[in-house]
């Protein structure tokens, strides 16, 4: 606390704006906190005794607490990816951390290729507010994309991304959670006098588990004394940037927002972990159970959320784009277009949200213990299918949140008909699933995954004694990979024909260029068509993809692709909206170097129009494996 004061005296002086000054702006300024790796059960606000986080249960006072909100994915990546787009990771074909685990003999399934990086066409928040007017800044981890995918691609005016691991000293952490909070504070300062979005993804509390030995020491009887002394630092530093919008004049035109990525690290993955438990909920990151999926999220705005609110609805982490969104003005209709979340907006002030079904897909194993699997809760009901062989699991979270007691075989009418529905989403945002591995060691996968299920783990009375019992179960996941080799699709190497550089051969259809379309549409003719010329460097196979979109009853067009002398056929997925963007592989051919033409052209069209058509991707074979 003492440094704390310190920091504040040490601000700038500043010419504070009034509230009258403010009241005629009608942007709210955004700060959005993302912790990573933290769990439901860290914060003493949600319950935690032996972690104190006087700050963020002071920001909890202030705003709204939600008891019932979860994650987009329970791992990195795709929750940042859901997170800048609105979108399911499951649309993006970007549902593992990047690069991902590798396929291995102990897994009963290949895994798909998935994107390396978010592509540059899908549109962030920070795009979509940056159009609106307002300032953006990323301040901490972006990890969606390295070179010619960075954060000054997608939208953000400032970046700044220190190490993620700091040496620790008086003046920072074990994570770079001052350096981070600093520039944020400075970006806030510098933009005071107009909207700005801060978005401050913290490297805290990831692995390795580092903090101020002084802290460490505090916190000896916690679970993990180092962990524990790592959300301190966290909540020292969530609350310097609380005080600094205060100090500002700024929290009365302030949205603040603290969530985290995923799941608390509830097994052995390192030396000195588990770093937490999420009891009372099952598992952990990497898993579709409770522990991984659910998340604190709280939210201050002063004069439009009651102080000391708390909302049991089941929220996911998705809607925050189009609530944010919403807040600041921006008809998403008109502007983005159909979004995967819902706007929490009236939420906020009170009202009801409508029942609705929340969806995952992660068709990928975890360093964790996680397998392929996907997950449906529709009410009290939740529905995990197994992928591995069809499974299902079915849990009432209303009388056991710690999904112990699988009800699938009694109430199988229930999880019939949400294995339906979830069968149906997937095909509707165009999923990637994983298919038989070839080489499966079938004695492997049972000692990793069944004689040692890590979903079932209960923790210790301290990290240290929950991770003796899990060190030859660690070492074995290792091994299991070692000298393999993540499938992502590359960052360089695929050809990327976006509509916008299409050759247009039509009397209706054409390019629409707005950020929310950026397509090629109107395609209600099934005389147009359209072809791109690009060359190849490197010889040898590629994969084709499409990015397709169809409204509702305008599936089933029958489209044909013709490079090199090679045809491939596809039939147009009905998305349920022509900007409900979704990705199909649609086959290989094979391209010598030189300068080639694609063309894309209809064969039928039972609906309105044939599609909206984002882009047609060639990709290396050779490169994603």
């Amino acid at each position: 606390m003492n440094q704390l004061k310190l920091f504040l005296l040490a601000l700038p002086c500043v010419c504070f704006v009034s509230g009258s000054a403010w009241s005629q702006i009608s942007k709210p300024n955004i700060v959005l906190v993302f912790a990573d790796d933290l769990g439901i059960n860290d914060l003493s606000c949600y319950g935690r005794k032996d972690q104190t986080t006087p700050n963020l249960d002071s920001l909890a006072a202030d705003g709204i607490r939600f008891t019932c909100a979860y994650t987009a994915q329970p791992i990195c990546s795709p929750s940042r990816a859901a997170l800048m787009t609105g979108r399911f990771p499951a649309r993006l074909h970007l549902t593992n951390y990047l690069p991902g685990r590798p396929d291995a003999k102990s897994q009963k399934l290949l895994q798909p290729v998935i994107e390396g990086q978010l592509p540059l066409e899908e549109m962030t928040l920070a795009e979509w507010l940056k159009q609106a007017g307002y300032a953006t800044g990323i301040f901490g981890k972006w990890h969606l994309g390295g070179a010619g995918f960075d954060p000054g691609k997608q939208g953000f005016d400032v970046v700044f991304t220190p190490t993620a691991n700091s040496d620790s000293s008086d003046q920072e952490g074990g994570k770079s959670e001052f350096a981070t909070t600093s520039a944020a504070i400075q970006f806030i300062t510098a933009n005071k006098d107009k909207p700005f979005f801060c978005y401050v993804p913290h490297n805290n509390p990831h692995i390795p588990l580092r903090a101020k030995q002084n802290l460490i020491d505090k916190h000896a009887d916690a679970f993990h004394p180092t962990y524990a002394a790592m959300i301190e630092t966290l909540d020292d530093a969530v609350g310097q940037l609380m005080h600094a919008v205060d100090q500002l004049d700024l929290a009365q035109r302030t949205v603040f927002i603290f969530t985290s990525d995923n799941g608390g690290l509830h097994v052995l993955e390192s030396e000195g972990t588990p770093a937490t438990h999420n009891t009372p909920y099952r598992a952990g990151k990497g898993y579709l159970y409770e522990g991984g999926l659910r998340e604190p999220l709280i939210i201050r705005w002063p004069g439009h959320i009651r102080p000391a609110s708390t909302s049991n609805e089941p929220v996911v982490s998705t809607d925050l784009v189009p609530t944010l969104l919403d807040a600041a003005g921006v008809d998403v209709a008109k502007t983005v277009g159909p979004l995967d979340g819902v706007s929490l907006f009236s939420h906020l002030q009170g009202q009801s949200l409508k029942p609705r079904s929340l969806f995952w897909h992660f068709p990928n194993y975890t360093n964790q213990g996680g397998r392929p699997a996907g997950a449906l809760r529709s009410g009290k009901w939740k529905l995990i299918e197994q992928f591995e062989d069809g499974a299902l699991e079915l849990f009432d979270l209303d009388a056991d949140p710690s999904e112990a007691n699988n009800r699938a075989a009694e109430q199988s009418d229930i999880a019939k008909r949400l294995q339906q529905e979830l069968a149906a989403w997937r095909i509707q945002v165009g999923a990637q699933m994983p298919v038989m591995n070839p080489e499966f060691d079938s004695e492997l996968h049972s000692d990793l995954y069944i004689r040692h299920d890590s979903s079932k783990l209960v923790a210790d009375t301290t990290a240290a004694a929950t991770a003796v019992k899990w060190r030859n179960w660690r070492a074995a996941m290792n091994a299991a990979t070692k000298g393999s080799r993540p499938k992502i699709t590359p960052a360089i190497g695929d050809i990327r024909l976006h509509a916008k550089d299409a050759r247009v051969h039509a009397q209706k259809m054409r390019y629409e260029p707005q950020s929310n379309k950026n397509v090629l549409g109107f395609w209600t003719s099934v005389s147009d068509w359209a072809d791109w010329e690009f060359e190849v460097v490197n010889s040898g196979s590629y994969e084709v993809e499409v990015q397709q979109g169809a409204g509702k009853g305008s599936g089933g067009a029958e489209v044909q692709i013709e490079v090199a002398g090679q045809s491939l056929s596809f039939t147009v997925t009905d998305t349920g909206h022509f900007q409900n963007m979704i990705q199909k592989t649609i086959g290989q051919v094979q391209l010598p170097s030189g300068k080639h033409t694609l063309a894309v052209r209809p064969k039928t069209k039972p609906g309105v129009a044939v599609m909206d058509l984002r882009r047609v991707v060639l990709r290396p074979i050779a490169a994603s494996n």
